[in-house]
């Protein structure tokens, strides 16, 4: 019997994972002990758990520093003991983490109070594209626009008075989801400094160690996957937006800022792409319709191609078809709403690297 092409899991926790369960003849199913059973029904409750307690978050950051820390170590090691190395891995992320952010909220600063006009200015702004917009649609919808500034005040401040609750308690969610994260980034550090490579382990300990093992490699797969996905469709939206519209004497205010959106939100599978499509196409529309019309027919064919690319470098990674991670995702969204689509990916491809371990697919 041929034995499946495996791809070789990551060399730091390789050694952790116990090898392949055999099959008693071609066509058995393998023999598994209690433990193991329980192993794998543990890692079931523990993924449906993170889910419903919308610790998402924490997961995928404590994974995505974990990884990191085990991605920069490797060179370092050359000069040191692995422990060192680690710790000098760890310290290197914290200070870019650090760093960036700060940058980032420099910058930020700077943008507003340089690069956009005060609050009077902005508003006549958005004036004259109302106005704009009141010529180009029907009667019905061109009386629910505002007539001018002060009634355009007076309809923010009613909606934001009318919403106070929501806005209360968005701002507390995203103070939580934001703790949940440092807190994932600091237990994910502390997991790949102080992991111990060669230790002793009882059997409960090894099939966990095993099931954490394999979702750390499927984590790896979809994640790095990802983002060579997302590079490439904002290498092309940097082209069509930086290059291709300017040729033609039509370029979008917030161009670069439009391309950086795109990468970040390319990060989220499917709903990135609509994130960033609705704005690019929001503000090519604020231009003119034939530069609304262009970006979408572009939109929809980078679309394609991201399709195509899902199904070779993603369903490539976990061996899976591009219908079955589609699939997966819509079967997710619909029980846990965008934390299941965000997470379906991740989930699928551990679940998958499972049975093809089993050689139960």
């Amino acid at each position: 019997m041929a034995k499946r092409n495996e791809a070789p899991e990551d060399p730091h926790v390789r050694d952790l994972a116990p090898r392949p369960v055999r099959l008693t003849s071609d066509m058995s199913l393998p023999r598994l002990s209690a433990v193991e059973l329980g192993s794998y029904a543990a890692a079931l409750a523990g993924m449906w758990a993170v889910l419903h307690l919308k610790l998402l978050g924490a997961l995928l950051a404590g994974m995505l520093v974990y990884q990191l820390v085990h991605t920069i170590a490797p060179p370092i090691e050359r000069h040191m003991s692995s422990q060192r190395a680690r710790w000098v891995a760890v310290v290197v992320m914290a200070t870019a983490i650090v760093g960036g952010l700060a940058g980032l909220a420099i910058g930020l600063i700077e943008h507003f109070e340089h690069a956009v006009p005060n609050l009077e200015s902005l508003l006549g702004q958005v004036m004259q594209i109302v106005d704009q917009a009141r010529s180009r649609t029907p009667e019905w919808l061109s009386a629910m626009l505002p007539g001018d500034v002060t009634q355009m005040k007076q309809k923010a401040g009613m909606l934001v008075n009318s919403h106070m609750a929501q806005l209360q308690q968005s701002g507390k969610n995203v103070a939580r989801a934001s703790g949940h994260v440092l807190f994932g980034m600091i237990i994910g550090a502390m997991i790949a400094v102080t992991g111990e490579r060669h230790a002793q382990r009882l059997p409960l300990s090894t099939a966990f160690v095993a099931r954490i093992t394999r979702f750390a490699d499927a984590f790896r797969r979809i994640v790095f996957a990802q983002i060579k996905i997302s590079t490439i469709n904002a290498v092309f939206t940097a082209l069509y937006l930086l290059i291709a519209l300017p040729v033609f004497h039509q370029r979008l205010p917030l161009s670069k800022t439009l391309v950086l959106v795109t990468f970040i939100a390319g990060l989220l599978p499917v709903i990135g792409n609509l994130i960033s499509n609705t704005l690019i196409v929001a503000v090519s529309l604020s231009v003119s319709l034939s530069t609304a019309v262009s970006s979408l027919v572009f939109l929809v064919l980078i679309h394609k191609l991201e399709y195509f690319l899902n199904a070779r470098i993603v369903g490539g990674q976990i061996e899976a078809r591009a219908w079955e991670l589609l699939l997966a995702m819509l079967l997710m969204e619909a029980a846990f709403g965008v934390p299941g689509l965000i997470a379906a990916p991740i989930f699928y491809a551990y679940i998958k690297r499972e049975l093809i371990y089993l050689r139960l697919v």
